[in-house]
């Protein structure tokens, strides 16, 4: 940190130090979930810091889509040879060529729900018995409802109303045999938070997250760039505007804003005045009223 006008950010920081720390001394087989977007870049940064001098004691593990966008795994080869980490990939084509995924169909058809089949696969095939990720409470109301430490069935599957009780700082990682916990660090930081981060600690991210031209088409109000994987219903076309993006997901459903945001300060002023939520650009996230909720009750990040 760089002054103590940052010192929530420091407070925060320490608390995910600590419960990376709660992590590592608590289970014996855990990974950091990576995607490549600024929270898990951040969770690299803070493991880092949390296990300085040496190498952070766990591998990430990314479950590729093969709808990413190409800046996200440059960006994901290059962190990873930066800090030494250690990376598992596993590819939810595989999962659909084993016949355990199956492809959808349709305009809207994505691969964002079917990353749940490859990675409860991935957790039972490494015996994974804590999986950290990057997710937030103010992010969406299912994800508000997570504890640091969020017991998952032998299913992989989350009930919320099945939690370990968190008293103060005591985090409880009992399990039964195949049962495994998915871990946040950073429940308690907000987007802003992060962004403030990344700027105090001079964090590397991905150019997707400034504004720059790119295709897009308008799709029920999402910018959606042009992919391989989209294709145009009748009426649609693509148009180049300038945009960027507050989330980085599967290309399919990962919705860009209009931004003129070139810089981490003009990023972090636009999104103290915006009035749509970081996730209101999600087309996954707009299938139903509960469409997180139910990808999370059966094993979703």
């Amino acid at each position: 940190m760089k002054d103590d006008r940052t010192s929530h950010l420091a407070q925060l920081e320490a608390e995910a130090i600590f419960v990376m720390r709660e992590v590592a001394a608590q289970f014996e087989r855990p990974v950091l979930l990576f995607s490549g977007g600024k929270d898990s870049i951040v969770m690299v940064h803070v493991a880092s810091k949390a296990f300085a001098p040496g190498r952070i004691p766990f591998p990430l593990l990314h479950i590729d889509t093969g709808h990413n966008f190409a800046e996200t795994l440059r960006f994901r080869d290059a962190l990873v040879g930066r800090v030494g980490a250690e990376l598992l990939v596993r590819y939810v084509q595989d999962s659909i060529d084993a016949g355990r995924a199956v492809e959808e169909k349709g305009p809207d058809a994505s691969r964002n729900v079917l990353q749940i089949v490859t990675l409860l696969d991935a957790i039972e095939e490494l015996k994974i018995d804590a999986a950290l990720g990057g997710g937030r409470r103010d992010e969406e109301k299912a994800r508000a409802k997570e504890r640091f430490f969020s017991h998952r069935d032998r299913f992989g599957q989350w009930d919320p109303k099945n939690q370990r009780p968190e008293l103060w700082s005591l985090y409880n990682g009992a399990k039964a045999p195949g049962e495994h916990f998915r871990v946040f660090p950073l429940s308690n930081w907000t987007e802003m938070d992060v962004w403030q981060y990344v700027a105090a600690e001079e964090i590397p991210i991905p150019s997707l997250y400034f504004a720059h031209q790119r295709e897009v088409v308008e799709r029920d109000g999402t910018l959606l760039a042009r992919s391989p994987w989209i294709s145009l219903l009748d009426g649609e076309a693509y148009e180049n505007r300038t945009i960027r993006f507050r989330t980085i997901g599967d290309a399919t459903c990962t919705g860009a804003v209009v931004s003129a945001a070139g810089s981490l300060e003009e990023v972090i002023a636009e999104v103290a005045a915006a009035r749509v939520t970081e996730r209101g650009g999600r087309h996954d996230d707009r299938r139903s009223e509960s469409a997180m909720e139910d990808r999370k009750r059966q094993g979703y990040f």
